[in-house]
């Protein structure tokens, strides 16, 4: 009779806090409200290290990766037709299979399905600007959607965001959790951007996605590839046999 040992909990790699965006950052002014004021205070391995909610295909539904289709009422979206695909891979190279990626943005225009969105941009009614899907066994993600435009907000006067995406990952484990953003390569809007400048200068490349020609559609859709990068386990847990 083979008996199993308990599983142990996996050691994550530990976090390059240096290469992250500071929790209060004087540019962008709604941190001073979000950020933290007193240390962090650091738990045991536990809960922060258990291994990631498990989604199966049935959580997903035909169109939710394509956001061309998954709001559509009477006709095409209006925008430009692009895909966003890519691996979500481990910080040490390997593949993060079957995980939740979720994602949502504004329509051509500028403008989010929020009631808090009050930008004075027309609503798209055959665009949600929401979709997921799931990594498959070698850790790649594909969405078809349309490009988000620039829109103002109240951070500075004549602020404006760059065009981007919002992305949500799970990982395989709790503490690999990651909310980040896409943005587009050559967008001038990057330079007065202070969410994307209070990344630190040699990792904010990490956020701009490369035009591809190889993930474009001919005649159809621009493409661009973004890899995401999560923490991954220093060491692989296993089950001896007894």
């Amino acid at each position: 009779m083979l008996t199993r040992t308990a599983r142990p909990l996996p050691t994550l790699s530990p976090r390059d806090w240096d290469g992250q965006s500071p929790y209060l950052y004087d540019g962008y002014r709604s941190t001073a409200k979000r950020g933290p004021t007193r240390p962090l205070v650091p738990l045991k391995a536990s809960l922060g290290e258990l291994t990631q909610p498990v989604y199966g295909h049935d959580s997903i539904a035909q169109w939710d990766h394509d956001l061309t289709r998954n709001a559509r009422v009477n006709g095409e979206p209006i925008g430009e037709r692009m895909v966003l695909a890519g691996r979500v891979l481990d910080d040490r190279g390997r593949p993060v299979p079957h995980t939740l990626v979720e994602l949502w943005q504004a329509n051509a225009s500028g403008r989010y399905v929020h009631k808090v969105d009050q930008h004075d941009a027309p609503l798209d009614p055959n665009f949600l600007g929401a979709g997921r899907c799931l990594t498959d066994a070698d850790g790649r993600y594909r969405f078809l959607t349309i490009k988000p435009g620039a829109y103002p907000w109240g951070n500075h006067p004549n602020a404006w965001r760059p065009q981007h995406i919002h992305l949500s990952l799970f990982g395989q484990h709790f503490a690999s959790r990651l909310v980040t953003q896409m943005y587009f390569p050559a967008d001038p809007l990057l330079a007065f951007d202070p969410i994307f400048k209070g990344t630190p200068e040699r990792t904010r490349n990490r956020l701009v996605a490369d035009f591809s020609l190889d993930v474009t559609e001919k005649g159809f859709a621009l493409g661009y590839q973004f890899d995401i990068v999560l923490r991954g386990a220093d060491e692989t847990p296993f089950e001896t046999p007894r």
